[in-house]
Formats: structure tokens, sequence, C-alpha cells
């Protein structure tokens, strides 16, 4: 009877293990993700504002149809999901975001790229 209790017991030990394992992770991918998607959120946004700069005439403190002039504010150039930054061109703005968390490959950071146009998003690019 001793015998059969002990070998019980090394079971239940090692499913508890196994299940523990799974757990992290899981929590692990699910930050990934739940950080990847809270920076492309992030970018929606920043695409949006750098598209309202546009539309905006000069007089109001606008582009007048060039993204020239825009920067990303300061405020929101870092947050608790990541850091920004922008390369403006004439007609177009590509933003560049860099997650809190590690993305896909175990070593480095979420990455993610969004090309904004003056009428669209034209393509977002999920580096890691």
């Amino acid at each position: 009877m001793g015998q059969q209790q002990l070998l019980l017991i090394v079971l239940g030990v090692i499913i508890v293990g196994i299940a523990v394992v799974v757990g992290i992770n899981v929590f692990t991918a699910s930050a990934s993700a739940a950080n990847r998607d809270a920076v492309i959120s992030d970018m929606t946004n920043l695409a949006a504002m750098a598209q309202q700069f546009y539309r905006k005439p000069v007089a109001l403190g606008g582009g007048g149809n060039t993204f020239t002039g825009w920067t990303i504010p300061t405020q929101l150039q870092s947050n608790a999901n990541g850091s920004y930054s922008a390369t403006v061109a004439a007609q177009s703005v590509t933003l560049s975001g860099i997650g809190n968390e590690v993305g896909n490959d175990g070593s480095d950071s979420v990455r993610v790229t969004m090309v904004v146009g003056p009428n669209e998003i034209t393509s977002t690019t999920i580096v890691n």
C-alpha cells in the first residue's frame, strides 16, 4: 500500500508541474499578443491624427494636403504599451512601434510598422 501511495504522489507532482509550465507558456503568449494589439491600437490612433493634420488647412495649423510638419505629440511618443516613432514624407507617414513585451521569437520586443497615406492605412506589418 505504501508503494502505491508514493507512486500516486509522484504522478500528482508530475501532473501539477506540467500544468504550471503550460500555464506559464499560455500567459506569456497572451501577454505578447495583448501588447501587440495595444501597440497596433496606439499606432492606429496616431495614424488618424496624421490624417487629420493632412486634411486640415495650413491656416488652422494643419498640413494643407501634406504630411510635412506632422510629428508625434511628445506625450504619445512613449506610454505603458511601448514607444513610437514616425518617418514623415509629403504624402505618407511610416509609423514604427516597439512594444514592452517579448515577441514571437522569444528574445526581441514586439515590433509593428504601419504606413499611413492621405486616405488609408496601407499596410500593417508585425515584425515580431
